[in-house]
């Protein structure tokens, strides 16, 4: 049976091979006639030309089209030259350098960072006409290709200050809640330093809580561009009204009755966090499973986050603390002693002996030692003995003196006038400056209202 098969496999295969050329000569007639059937149409399609940047369009907009010119865009690059940028652009050897002096005699090439943006304009023979260069907050250099060599031309950004006035009620985080009023975010931050003796903004927020501000806003060209100084803050918590006026030019701040607000400690050592376990004489331990004593108050801060040092002082331990892991420990006047656990990393220059001030970062918040998971422990120590943090009462600095609150008590009355009416007062002056204010006034519900300077 097997041998049967092999004998007729030759047989099959001649007929297989003439039929499929068959078939195929079939198919070549089938489509040859049908190009001639498209071809004899009464209606033939025109072939499409093949594309040409080159040719121009005959419309009456040719002429224009060849005078126009497209930019093209983009931003320095981290560690890029100018001397580059123009080679990218086509220029070469003592092009090149002429264009990089002329654009010199404007700009600190040295400055130049990393994502200014920067615009080329090209002749239609591909050769480079002109080149913008805009520096973010300041302005931008206009660069035209002469006979000569090339034109300069430096525009700088119009700046220009309005005083706002600012009205609104914690509905979240501080940021949001301020941006809902109408206010940058930063602005949430700048109230934050300012009331950062009497409030502590980890804790002590609550929902519906009323905030006022009175600040510059800083505009380029018309748009906001930053927040410059924080004229007044009024804070209303718990029932209590926190209130922060900038008085004279050296940027001190004052509360209602001329007292400076700055403290000798910060309520806490954290910007933005919020407490997960307080000074007691009897906590259970999350890793030990035991009770014992915790004198310190945690803040919830997830890795990384700055501590700052909450009072003037000198650094006398950098170092592992058995259980409290990374520990930072700072002494300060009166026989204070602060301590700052389960750090990540210790910042740099913190070492035995350095000195910091109020404010200074002294590290970074981690879950060293016996943590279960990522915090501070801040401690104060008074002559040897623990006490809570939160009870703290600051000592102040010298307050106004009674020859200037006179004063100075016009100048808060003014204030809270404005910021009670979210309107700025039109006979508002700023401490230190001869010039009064034009008043921008606006319909209730828009931004905040506004004094140009």
């Amino acid at each position: 049976m097997q041998s049967t098969r092999v004998k007729l496999a030759p047989h099959f295969l001649r007929l297989a091979l003439p039929l499929g050329l068959i078939l195929l000569a079939i198919g070549l007639f089938l489509s040859t006639q049908s190009l001639e059937a498209f071809n004899k149409s009464p209606f033939p399609l025109a072939p499409a030309p093949r594309f040409n940047e080159r040719i121009s369009l005959p419309t009456e907009a040719t002429a224009r089209l060849d005078q126009a010119r497209v930019p093209v865009e983009a931003k320095l690059l981290r560690g890029e030259t100018v001397a580059e940028v123009f080679e990218k652009l086509g220029l070469r050897g003592q092009e090149a350098r002429e264009a990089t002096n002329a654009l010199a005699e404007h700009v600190e090439l040295r400055a130049l960072k990393a994502g200014n943006q920067y615009s080329a304009f090209f002749n239609p023979d591909s050769s480079l006409a002109s080149f913008q260069l805009t520096l973010e907050g300041n302005g931008r250099v206009q660069m035209s290709r002469e006979a000569g060599g090339w034109a300069t031309d430096w525009q700088p950004f119009q700046r220009s200050v309005e005083v706002r006035a600012l009205r609104g009620a914690l509905d979240g985080p501080l940021e949001s809640s301020v941006r809902h009023a109408g206010g940058p975010n930063v602005l949430a931050y700048r109230m934050a330093d300012i009331l950062q003796w009497d409030l502590d903004f980890a804790r002590d927020l609550q929902k519906g809580d009323r905030f006022e501000a009175l600040y510059e806003e800083e505009l380029l060209e018309g748009k906001p561009h930053d927040v410059g100084r924080i004229l007044a803050v009024v804070y209303e918590n718990d029932g209590r009204r926190h209130e922060a006026y900038r008085y004279g030019d050296s940027g001190v701040y004052y509360d209602g009755e001329g007292r400076p607000l700055k403290k000798m400690f910060l309520r806490s050592p954290l910007r933005y966090s919020r407490v997960t376990s307080n000074f007691t004489q009897r906590r259970f331990h999350p890793v030990l499973k035991i009770y014992r004593p915790h004198y310190g108050v945690d803040y919830s801060a997830p890795v990384g986050t700055p501590v700052e040092v909450t009072a003037n002082g000198v650094v006398t331990f950098a170092g592992w603390d058995r259980g409290g892991g990374n520990v930072v420990k700072i002494r300060h006047a009166g026989g204070y002693v602060t301590a700052y656990l389960h750090l990540s990393r210790f910042a740099k220059g913190i070492r035995p002996g350095t000195r910091v001030r109020q404010g200074d970062v002294v590290a970074f918040t981690g879950a060293t030692g016996l943590a279960s998971g990522p915090h501070l422990d801040y401690r104060v120590q008074h002559n040897g003995q623990w006490i809570d943090p939160l009870s703290l009462k600051g000592v102040r600095d010298e307050p106004i003196p009674s020859s200037q609150l006179a004063s100075f008590r016009i100048w808060r009355d003014d204030i809270r006038t404005s910021m009670a009416r979210g309107i700025v007062s039109p006979r508002l002056a700023i401490p230190g400056e001869d010039m009064r204010l034009a008043v921008t006034r606006q319909a209730p519900g828009l931004r905040p209202s506004a004094v140009a300077r």
